[in-house]
C-alpha cells in the first residue's frame, strides 16, 4: 500500500490517523488518582469482634498512647501487608487532658466513648466490665520526679483500679501494662501477684526487647554467657529500663530457669570510668557493641559524655555517664551503660562460650513520627489480646523493673552497691524471643 501513497496523502493520512489516536484518547475516562496505604488507610473490612479500653495519662501526638492506639485505630502494615486488628477502641480515659490532646477529635471520629475515671472506661459508663483486653498506658504526662530521679507515673493506682473492676463484676480480661510495672519494685510485684491471684494475663515491657536486630541475633536458650553489656544513651528511669529490658531479652536465655539477681550497684560521672578501668565492667565489650551503633560519635567517650547538655527542663539525665552493675545470682555479671553525647542507640555484646569472639547487635529503633520499634510492640500486643498468653513472661519485666529501681536507690545512697534479696525472680524464657526480622520497610 505505501508504494500506491503519494509523498502528500502519505502526509495526510498519518495526521488524520494522529487525530483519530487523539480523539480516542479523549473519550476514554482516566481512573482518578487514589492514594496508597502509605497515605491513607485503607477502611476496615469488617467490624471488629472485640472491645477494648485504654486507661492513659496522657494522649497527645507522639506519645506512647498515640503510637500504640493508632496501631489499633487505623491499623498498620506488618510484613508488607496492611492489617487491622481485631479490635476496636470502646472506651477510653486520659487522666491529663493537657495542650494538644488529640481524644476528644479521636472519640469523635472512630466512636468510642471518654470517661472521666478508670472504672467508666472498662464499664463504658455502666456497673460491670463491659470490654474484652485493657490497654495501661502511663507514659507521659506531668508527674512529681523524686530524690531518684524517678517519675511517679500512676501505674500501680491505675491497674489497681481496673482490678477493682475486675472484682466487682467477677470478671477479668487480659491487661497490657506498657514499659516496667511501676517505679518502685514493691508495687510491681503487689500487680503480678494480683494478676496471678485473680487469674487474669498480664504483659508489661519495652519495645526494645521486640524490635528490629541489626544482625539478628538470636542467643539458643541454654548458651553459657560469660558476660555481657549494654551501651544506651538518654535518661536514667525513662531509657535506663529500656536498656535493661534489651539487656534481660539477651541473657536470658543463658538459663532454662534462675534469672534473679544478687547486688546492684549505681554509678554516675567519673566512677563510671573508674569502674571500667578496674575491670567491673569490660572495655573490650563495649567496643564491640560501639561497632553496631549509627549515631557513635567522633572524638573521646570521656569528652563525648562531659560535654553533653540535657535539653531544657529535662533534669532526669545522669551527670554525665552512668552506669547499672548487676551481679546475677548464678554468677554472671553485665552492665548497662548510659552514655549521653556518645551515643543514642541501644547496643549489646556478649562473650558466649564457644564463640572466638564477643557476639553483638544494635537494637534498631526507626524514627519518629512512626516509630516503628513501637509498631512491633503493638503486633505483640495484639497478640496477647487475641490469645490472652504473653510472648515473654511478666516476670521479666518484674525483674528489670526490680533491677532500675535499685540501681537509682544506689546511686541516691552514695553509688553503693545493693543487695538484693528481693530479686530472686524465676522464668523460663521463651523459645523465640520474638524481635521483629526481617525488613521494616516495604516498597511498593
Amino acid at each position: 500500500m505505501d508504494e500506491l501513497l503519494s509523498p502528500v496523502s502519505r502526509r495526510e493520512f498519518l495526521e488524520a490517523s494522529a487525530v483519530g489516536v487523539t480523539a480516542g484518547q479523549t473519550e476514554t475516562k482516566t481512573p482518578a488518582p487514589r492514594p496508597g496505604p502509605r497515605s491513607r488507610p485503607p477502611a476496615r473490612a469488617g467490624k471488629p469482634r472485640r472491645r477494648l479500653a485504654v486507661v492513659a495519662t496522657t494522649y497527645y501526638y507522639l506519645s506512647h498512647a498515640y503510637h500504640i492506639c493508632g496501631r489499633f485505630l487505623h491499623g498498620y502494615f506488618h510484613q508488607g501487608k496492611f492489617r487491622h486488628p481485631d479490635w476496636t477502641i470502646a472506651g477510653m480515659h486520659v487522666e491529663q487532658q493537657r495542650k494538644g490532646d488529640l481524644s476528644r477529635e479521636l472519640a469523635k471520629e472512630h466512636r468510642f466513648t471518654l470517661h472521666d475515671s478508670v472504672a467508666g472506661a472498662l464499664t463504658l459508663g455502666g456497673d460491670k466490665l463491659a470490654v474484652d483486653g485493657v490497654l495501661l498506658i502511663a507514659e507521659h504526662g506531668d508527674y512529681p520526679i523524686n530524690d531518684k530521679m524517678q517519675i511517679l507515673y500512676p501505674r500501680h493506682r491505675m491497674f489497681q483500679e481496673i482490678v477493682d473492676v475486675f472484682r466487682r463484676s467477677k470478671r477479668s480480661v487480659p491487661v497490657f501494662c506498657d514499659k516496667h510495672l511501676s517505679y518502685d519494685h514493691k508495687h510491681g510485684r503487689t500487680m503480678v501477684e494480683t494478676a496471678h491471684k485473680l487469674g487474669f494475663p498480664l504483659m508489661a515491657g519495652s519495645s526494645l526487647s521486640v524490635t528490629w536486630r541489626r544482625p539478628e541475633l538470636e542467643l539458643p536458650v541454654g548458651c553459657r554467657v560469660r558476660e555481657a553489656l549494654v551501651a544506651s544513651g538518654g535518661e536514667l528511669e525513662i531509657y535506663g529500663i529500656h536498656a535493661l529490658e534489651a539487656l534481660q531479652c539477651m541473657i536470658e536465655r543463658r538459663t532454662r530457669g534462675q534469672q534473679g539477681v544478687r547486688a546492684v550497684t549505681g554509678l554516675e560521672g567519673d566512677a563510671v570510668w573508674k569502674a571500667g578501668d578496674a575491670g567491673a565492667w569490660s572495655w573490650e565489650l563495649l567496643e564491640h557493641a560501639l561497632g553496631r551503633a549509627g549515631s557513635l560519635n567522633v572524638g573521646d567517650i570521656r569528652d563525648n559524655c562531659r560535654h553533653f547538655r540535657p535539653p531544657p527542663g529535662r533534669r532526669t539525665y545522669p551527670r554525665g555517664p552512668a552506669a547499672f552493675l548487676i551481679e546475677y545470682r548464678d554468677g554472671l555479671r553485665a552492665t548497662v551503660l548510659l552514655l549521653n553525647g556518645h551515643i543514642s542507640e541501644a547496643v549489646f555484646a556478649a562473650r558466649i562460650d564457644g564463640e572466638k569472639r564477643p557476639v553483638s547487635t544494635l537494637f534498631h529503633l526507626p524514627a519518629p513520627p512512626g516509630a516503628s520499634f513501637l509498631q512491633a510492640l503493638s503486633f505483640h500486643v495484639e497478640g496477647f489480646l487475641d490469645k490472652g498468653r504473653p510472648p515473654y513472661p511478666v516476670e521479666r519485666t518484674l525483674l528489670t523493673g526490680g533491677i532500675l529501681d535499685a540501681a537509682l536507690t544506689s546511686r541516691a545512697r552514695d553509688q553503693r552497691r545493693l543487695e538484693t534479696p528481693d530479686l530472686d525472680i524465676s522464668y523460663v524464657p521463651p523459645r523465640d524471643s520474638g524481635f521483629m526480622r526481617g525488613e521494616y520497610t516495604y516498597p511498593v
